[in-house]
């Protein structure tokens, strides 16, 4: 199933940016809604002129998201926060009511396709907020868009990550680094590719409509590994100091406060839950995509956090 006219929220994000340079190249006028614009100048040299339009756009808007799908026949919601802002809004207000109002609109303007990004960990009975509203929103997505596609990933890494450049960034700065709870939690990386590669698929295919995948690379890690295994791509020695999870919800809590908190106290509250693809559910092998293991890609751009590299902030 081929698409003409693709609306993209959230597609100046990390994931977005893969995702726009796939549509493109199948030819689709890209119309990539984000609140800030500006951030999707770049966008535009991923297709010709004037195949990739930027539009400003909350998803909280129904206004705006209405303008933004104009003569769209896909869409694909991208859209999610790691923490509340107080001018951006809360879990709530984007994964719940922007996942609403972003379905209930691609319904009306006769879409044909809808991808959904959420998130594996989404539980309407969960302690996190974080979680119950990647909840919300799927159940919003269904009643509106019921042959939407949802996909749930875990973490993704990739060049822009959230996760490793972190946790790198934060191991040049101090001789330790937090095993929050231990560092027992189970992740399941999957490559930000093998992810664009997933939505793409899920667009395109009758098949998947209507059905949630869970996104995982092909190997399971301890918190406690995927930090001596960004250690070892650096090149840096760090003390791992295990937190017990309540120490570590007080932490969360007073940098909770900051405007861009390196931790906060739902984070941690996500800790207590491993982060793996559930026994029998759909997963990347089911959309026809494969696994690429974190050990490829890592190295790639962790190398310009290794002292005398490349890229090393020391030598620059």
């Amino acid at each position: 199933m081929k698409h003409s006219v693709v609306t993209v929220f959230g597609g100046s994000g990390f994931v977005g940016r893969y995702v726009v340079q796939r549509l493109a190249k199948t030819g689709a006028r890209v119309n990539v809604a984000a609140r800030h614009p500006e951030r999707t100048r770049f966008l535009k040299t991923m297709g010709s002129v004037g195949q990739v339009t930027p539009f400003a756009c909350s998803v909280t808007d129904p206004q705006a998201v209405a303008r933004a799908l104009a003569g769209a026949d896909a869409v694909i919601n991208l859209v999610g926060i790691l923490y509340p802002s107080g001018h951006g809004g809360g879990f709530d207000d984007i994964h719940g009511e922007g996942a609403r109002i972003v379905a209930e609109a691609a319904k009306a303007a006769g879409a044909k396709a809808f991808v959904h990004l959420s998130a594996i960990g989404a539980d309407a009975a969960s302690e996190s907020a974080y979680a119950r509203s990647k909840a919300a929103g799927e159940e919003a997505v269904r009643a509106a868009f019921p042959e939407a596609t949802i996909l749930r990933p875990s973490i993704v890494f990739g060049p822009e990550d959230g996760f490793f450049n972190r946790f790198a960034a934060m191991s040049g700065l101090s001789p330790a680094l937090p095993l929050i709870g231990g560092g027992h939690t189970r992740f399941q990386p999957v490559y930000v590719g093998d992810v664009a590669d997933a939505v793409l698929a899920a667009l395109a295919s009758a098949d998947a409509q209507g059905k949630t995948y869970e996104l995982g690379g092909p190997k399971t890690y301890s918190f406690r590994e995927l930090l001596e295994l960004m250690m070892a791509e650096t090149g840096r020695k760090r003390l791992l100091v295990p937190i017990p999870f309540c120490l570590a919800e007080i932490k969360g809590t007073i940098l909770g406060m900051l405007p861009k908190p390196m931790l906060t106290r739902d984070q941690v509250v996500l800790l207590k839950r491993d982060n793996v693809v559930a026994d029998g559910a759909l997963t990347l092998a089911d959309l026809g995509i494969g696994q690429t293991t974190l050990e490829v890609i890592l190295p790639t751009y962790m190398d310009r956090f290794r002292t005398g590299g490349r890229y090393s902030r020391t030598t620059r």
